[in-house]
């Protein structure tokens, strides 16, 4: 860490790891998640500390283009023309005042003060006590873009412009507004029960005495939501047995969709980390295969050490290239789960809109587009394939699966009977019925997911 306070003024430690965080993802590149998680491993920091770095640091990141709209009120010369450090200063203390409630103002600016001055000089310790002194006189006048335009929720809910307009034409203004509210607020932790251990009462009571406060989720059948912990997720004794998996109720929808059976033989295509993978092979009551591939070999690494604490023997993972697969047998089902844009789960990593263009978003289709049709062959006829993304463009969800419809020997296969028990609404339950779904982010209070399931009719 280069941002050192080295003075008999107090400076919560926090608030100077948050600086030294933040100036480091905008100014040097950094992954909000990676820098984050490296920090608190090497900090000795208390839980409150810990959390409330954690807070500001995301909270900064995810709100950052609405705190320079802000700052820029404020300030004679526009924030990206400012002292990399003082960016960083202001922008973390801006965060504070305007969306953490129970933050002591007079602490937070006197921090942002002494760390202008530590950090920096006199002279821009006096602009950052000016600007945060008439922004808190200032906050019920700051002027916003025209409402309910597009320029006005990039700004105010902070996402880049060309994202918001892309949903104001596919879903209107209502429904972009929910999600980008849905996107500023932290994910929740939900876990899945691993039925070849446990079911969901029975974890929630092993849960409950290691003094986790959890609930049982209305929306899957073995599904935990957590509200506290006073420790990691991974230092749990339910985690040491085997007992869940961290997974969005959206996603665990996929294993139900495709439903294998036991004895069957499935191919998990992109596997990743094998949420999905270990998923389906306790619907399987560990009989069958499964067999997972994914490019990077880091990800089936830790897809082998996930199945081996959840106890799955019948996953088989390597890392490959599906594109240039070759394989002799043909899967009973297939899971695809697409490399895409993300847009659906832009509230679990801060940083991650900030990351996305749309000039990615044609190669991204063409190339689902080249792994559809490669996982295409590897099926049974009569066969089912589940595509699946977690993004909510169409381009990359319906057109996708029209174009692979247009060219191959499939049809839509209606699943809702599938996922009776998860509460889609009567216009999602009847396109569920038709065969895809597209799961809005926080629309349910889950995650965003588009589901395909395709049927294979033919050989030929």
């Amino acid at each position: 860490m280069n941002l050192t306070i080295n003075s008999k003024e107090s400076v919560n430690p926090a608030r100077v790891l948050a600086v030294q965080i933040v100036h480091d993802i905008m100014e040097e590149g950094l992954y909000a998640n990676l820098a984050l998680e490296k920090a608190l491993r090497n900090t000795d920091l208390s839980l409150p500390d810990r959390r409330l770095l954690t807070e500001i640091v995301n909270g900064t990141i995810r709100m950052i283009k609405h705190l320079d709209w802000v700052l820029n009120q404020f300030l004679q010369k526009k924030i990206v023309g400012q002292n990399p450090w003082l960016r960083a200063i202001l922008r973390i203390s801006a965060y504070q005042l305007l969306f953490m409630d129970r933050i002591p103002v007079f602490a937070c600016v006197n921090d942002a003060v002494n760390m202008s001055r530590l950090k920096i000089n006199d002279k821009l310790s006096k602009v950052t006590n000016g600007v945060l002194r008439n922004l808190l006189r200032q906050r019920d006048n700051i002027v916003f873009p025209e409402k309910d335009t597009p320029e006005f929720m990039a700004v105010y809910y902070s996402h880049p412009e060309w994202m918001v307009k892309l949903f104001f034409e596919v879903y209107g203004v209502a429904e972009t507004k929910r999600m980008l509210e849905y996107n500023n607020q932290a994910p929740p932790l939900v876990l899945r029960a691993n039925t070849m251990l446990c079911d969901a009462q029975q974890l929630l009571a092993k849960l409950q005495a290691d003094e986790v406060q959890c609930f049982k989720s209305s929306l899957y059948p073995q599904a935990i939501r957590i509200t506290e912990s006073l420790k990691p997720i991974s230092n749990l004794e339910a985690y040491r047995q085997g007992a869940f998996y961290v997974q969005n109720e959206a996603s665990m929808l996929a294993a139900s969709i495709l439903s294998p059976e036991s004895g069957e033989t499935v191919y998990d295509f992109c596997c990743g980390v094998g949420g999905k993978s270990s998923h389906m092979a306790e619907l399987m009551q560990n009989r069958g295969v499964i067999r997972a591939y994914d490019l990077h070999p880091h990800k089936i690494n830790v897809l082998q050490g996930n199945c081996q604490r959840l106890r799955v023997s019948i996953v088989e993972a390597r890392a490959a290239d599906i594109c240039q697969l070759t394989l002799n047998d043909q899967a009973d089902r297939i899971l695809l789960d697409a490399p895409c844009s993300g847009l659906g789960v832009l509230n679990r990593r801060a940083d991650s809109r900030w990351r996305k263009y749309p000039e990615d978003l044609r190669e991204l289709q063409e190339l689902q587009l080249r792994l559809l049709s490669q996982a295409g062959k590897f099926l049974k006829t009569d066969g089912l394939l589940l595509y699946a993304t977690c993004t909510i463009n169409p381009g990359e969800n319906e057109k996708v699966v029209g174009e692979f419809l247009q060219n191959n020997n499939y049809k839509l296969q209606g699943f809702a009977d599938n996922i009776d028990f998860f509460p889609l609404d009567s216009t999602d339950r009847a396109r569920a019925r038709q065969g895809m779904l597209t799961l809005l982010p926080g629309k349910y209070d889950t995650d965003g997911m588009f589901y395909a399931l395709l049927r294979r009719t033919s050989l030929a």
